[in-house]
Formats: C-alpha cells, structure tokens, sequence
C-alpha cells in the first residue's frame, strides 16, 4: 500500500467513524426531531454515487467507507421514518 492509499484509509476511517456516534444515539434515544429526511435522503444518495464511484476507480479506501457509511445513513432515514411524530 502507498501512501496515497494509506492517506485514504486514514480519512475514511475518520469521516465513517464521525457518522457512527449519531446513528447510535438516534437508536438508543429514538430522537429524530433534530434531523432533516430531505438532508438524509440526499447524503443517502450522494453516498451510493460516491460508493460507485469508488468501485469504478477500484479504490478501496472509498468503497470501505461508502459501504459501511451507506449502512449508516440508510439506517438513519429507516430511524427518522420510524421514529417521527405521526
């Protein structure tokens, strides 16, 4: 691995990791009124084309972060449709 791809990791590492505390306080708290569904669908959808992207690049650094950030948001739109005030 160089180091580009090494730079790569690292970042992806940090903005996957960032993502995580919100979804996990979401499912503890069911707590979804401070969160946009228009914002999630289109970071939802910016993710799957990031997550292409990454695979017709062959980058792996992409294609980690994407799928496991894809996981991430899609629970959140599941969560803020759930869990939202009828």
């Amino acid at each position: 691995m160089d180091y580009i791809e090494a730079i790569g990791f690292v970042a992806a590492v940090l903005t996957t990791a960032a993502f995580l505390p919100q979804v996990y306080k979401t499912w503890k708290t069911k707590d979804v009124s401070s969160l946009s569904l228009p914002m999630l669908l289109i970071f939802f959808v910016g993710i799957m084309a990031w997550l292409v992207y990454g695979f017709l690049k062959n980058s792996l650094p992409m294609i980690f972060a994407n799928s496991i950030t894809i996981v991430s948001s899609f629970l959140l739109v599941y969560y803020k449709i759930k869990y939202s005030k009828k």
